[in-house]
């Protein structure tokens, strides 16, 4: 955005492929595309970035693959609920497992809808610009103060609660309670009941698209306009170190002594503790202190298999949705987060299984399938087994790893038809190795740090953050670690191209 309005940019990239956690590659067996890491894009086909960027995107080659079922739950004993793009259809399949959960579905998602245009302003706007405080002054005017109070309260209802209270089956229950996870929040975490209804929102309006071909087709797209615009990109370019002038940030160094000039800003996309702790070494704020008590979320597991033919679950309606949750309930998504945080691996951990074939045919030889598996509960340090069983160490081995793959296999295993008989290979990622991948999944946590409210909006990443700026005039932080936060959105730099002329 910024060399499309004639700014001369740089990208520098520390890694020697682009994309950070958008990456895809042959890592089981050749002519099997694997998404190692960022596999949907739901939050950028909602985003103003997209709306923005999207048709120069395509034009470069991006393009979305979708299906009309981006979610299911599927649970031990075999019942599963499978969601939809259509709220009526919804609404009547929640009312056919239990009778008034399927009215208030369409209560949740009509509340939210009267709510959008304030609520997506705080979840992705600058809320601490002249414009973000102009529009709480116009809720405020709008509902009262008192009423505005009593929205955000609202808001801050656990995911626990939004459910237990709302729904009265399980199943409607346990389709909702993992996805809290993927955003890096827990069941019993503040927020995460009003996550929970856009996530729910944001998959009935625009699905769980995949990029076709695999997500480094979008950064393929990305790099080819940025060099359309006449922006420059190096990759290999570990930058050590911001230069810094009477206040000022006046370019940056690499690793290797090459420097970078910067007339007008340095744009930074990392974890606070590589900015205040590395590329700000020699100096001292405030903010050092502050990325030093940053605090970093559970780890994720990442586990990709190459198939000799597409699953055969043995629930039915399962072979062309998007993500499957295997989660029993409420309190087995809790019980797995806990464990994890705990620094223990989870003896039944919440697992999301991603088909990417079912929506995308190119991943894969004619005939075949891949899958997409993630834990979002896995400890960054492990103090132990929570089943017993496993020997582990403080840190990830690639024993303790294979380990906890074999206990994810025996769960597909349950619901797969011969899913042994089927998997020609695995590529299994510890936390670990997701931060050796990327230092900025600080042990493996791929949400930019821990997305509790003390470290969510206003106060992402620190209590003084405000639109981007750092102690250093003209050096600004973006990325997931600052606010809107995680989720392939772009917001945060959308938000500040924004605020320099884009």
């Amino acid at each position: 955005m910024l060399a499309g309005k004639g700014d001369t940019v740089s990208l520098l990239e520390r890694e020697d492929r682009l994309g950070g956690c958008m990456f895809t590659d042959e890592i089981t067996l050749p002519g099997y595309k694997h998404d190692v890491m960022a596999a949907t894009f739901v939050l950028f086909l909602t985003s103003p970035a997209f709306a923005e960027l999207g048709d120069d995107l395509s034009r470069h080659g991006l393009e979305f693959c979708h299906t009309p079922h981006p979610t299911a739950v599927l649970r031990r004993d075999g019942s599963r609920l499978v969601f939809s793009m259509d709220r009526k259809a919804n609404a009547a399949s929640f009312d056919a497992i239990c009778q008034g959960d399927g009215i208030r579905y369409l209560a949740d998602m009509g509340e939210l809808e009267s709510n959008a245009e304030f609520l997506f302003s705080v979840l992705g706007g600058e809320i601490r610009s002249a414009k973000g405080w102009r529009g709480f002054a116009k809720e405020a005017f709008r509902r009262s103060v008192k009423g505005l109070s009593a929205w955000a309260g609202n808001s801050l209802v656990p995911a626990r609660g939004w459910l237990e209270t709302t729904y009265s089956s399980e199943l409607v229950q346990a389709l909702w309670a993992p996805w809290v996870l993927h955003a890096g929040l827990t069941p019993e975490s503040t927020f995460s009941g009003q996550m929970g209804k856009v996530i729910a929102f944001a998959l009935e309006a625009a699905g769980a698209p995949v990029a076709r071909g695999g997500a480094g087709s979008a950064v393929r797209a990305f790099k080819s306009l940025i060099t359309e615009r006449g922006g420059k990109i190096f990759t290999g370019a570990d930058v050590e170190s911001v230069r810094v002038k009477r206040g000022r940030a006046t370019g940056v160094e690499t690793v290797c002594g090459k420097e970078f000039n910067a007339s007008k800003s340095v744009i930074c996309s990392l974890a606070p503790g590589q900015l205040y702790g590395r590329l700000l070494k020699g100096h001292s704020f405030n903010e050092h202190a502050m990325a030093s008590a940053f605090r970093h979320g559970r780890g994720n597991f990442q586990l990709h298999y190459a198939l000799d033919a597409h699953p055969e679950w043995k629930a039915d309606g399962l072979r062309k949705v998007a993500l499957i949750h295997l989660a029993d309930s409420i309190d087995s998504v809790s019980k797995s987060s806990n464990e994890a945080e705990r620094g223990m691996l989870p003896e039944t951990p919440t697992i999301c299984v991603g088909q990417p074939h079912s929506l995308d045919a190119s991943r894969c030889p004619e005939g075949k399938a891949v899958l997409w598996v993630q834990v979002p509960d896995a400890p960054r340090i492990i103090k132990g087994d929570s089943a017993g069983q496993i020997e582990t160490e403080a840190m990830w081995t690639a024993e303790t790893k294979e380990a906890f793959a074999d206990r994810i296999e025996m769960l597909l295993s349950d619901h797969i038809k011969d899913f042994r008989g089927i998997a020609l290979a695995r590529r299994a990622y510890s936390p670990a190795d997701l931060e050796s991948l990327n230092v900025n999944l600080v042990g493996g946590d791929p949400y930019g740090g821990s997305c509790t409210v003390d470290q969510s909006l206003f106060w992402r990443p620190f209590s003084n953050s405000s639109e981007a700026t750092t102690p250093v005039r003209k050096l600004f932080h973006i990325g997931s670690s600052t606010h809107p936060g995680p989720g392939l959105s772009g917001g945060s730099g959308y938000n500040l191209a924004k605020r320099l002329g884009a």
